[in-house]
């Protein structure tokens, strides 16, 4: 039998350290320390935010996504078009894989048009898992204390938590839903980088993740 997957989507081996995953996250907004906490890790209280996409691309994928899982984007608009763009494309892509794990289709195009490199491979990866053992995602999916720094030269990086308390596994053979109990391991750190293209899309590159991160608790 295969191995039941997890809800986290990882590029790296177990142990990458938080001082890695926050490098390339400082410039204006002052970094981050391994020993910080993110903002809105404690409180919840950001006003979630639906930033401006970065182009009105023609062939952007319709992400439609079971009523049974949901999200929660505790990412305010920074008042800066660039890093609302490279927030709201991440929250497509996020959304993407998830679909991906929906419809079973490892291949899909929705997370593939937000996705290249590294990510796209272990994006398939990571659904494929799902697909051999016929699971899905149900629940809610917390995501907050997003850090955007934008570089020369088209890219960019973005730190943020995710909160997976309320997130489950669901098979898709039987119906039922596997309730966890919450966990430290829960809360997980990521770390991506991004380039924009030629569509004006800023597709993840790179993505690697720390699973009960000390950055993100409560």
């Amino acid at each position: 039998m295969n191995r039941r997957p997890t809800r986290l989507l990882t590029t790296v081996v177990a142990g990458t350290t938080a001082a890695l995953l926050l490098a390339g996250c400082g410039g204006s907004d002052g970094g981050a320390k391994a020993s910080d906490k993110i903002a809105g890790a404690d409180t919840g209280t950001e006003t979630p935010a639906s930033p401006t996409p970065s182009a009105t691309a023609a062939g952007r994928p319709k992400i439609e996504l079971p009523s049974d899982l949901t999200y929660t984007f505790e990412w305010p608009k920074t008042e800066d078009k660039t890093k609302d763009a490279v927030l709201y494309d991440s929250q497509q892509f996020i959304k993407a894989v998830d679909m991906a794990i929906a419809e079973q289709k490892p291949l899909d195009t929705g997370y593939r048009f937000y996705s290249e490199g590294e990510a796209a491979a272990g994006s398939q990866k990571f659904i494929q898992e799902f697909v051999d053992y016929k699971d899905r995602i149900t629940g809610t999916k917390r995501y907050y204390g997003a850090k955007v720094q934008v570089n020369d030269g088209g890219t960019a990086s973005l730190v943020y938590c995710e909160d997976q308390n309320k997130a489950y596994n669901k098979s898709l053979k039987t119906g039922k839903t596997e309730v966890t109990p919450q966990s430290k391991d829960n809360y997980v750190l990521y770390n991506s980088r991004l380039r924009v293209n030629k569509q004006g899309i800023w597709v993840t590159e790179k993505l690697i993740s720390q699973r009960g991160s000390s950055v993100c608790q409560p």
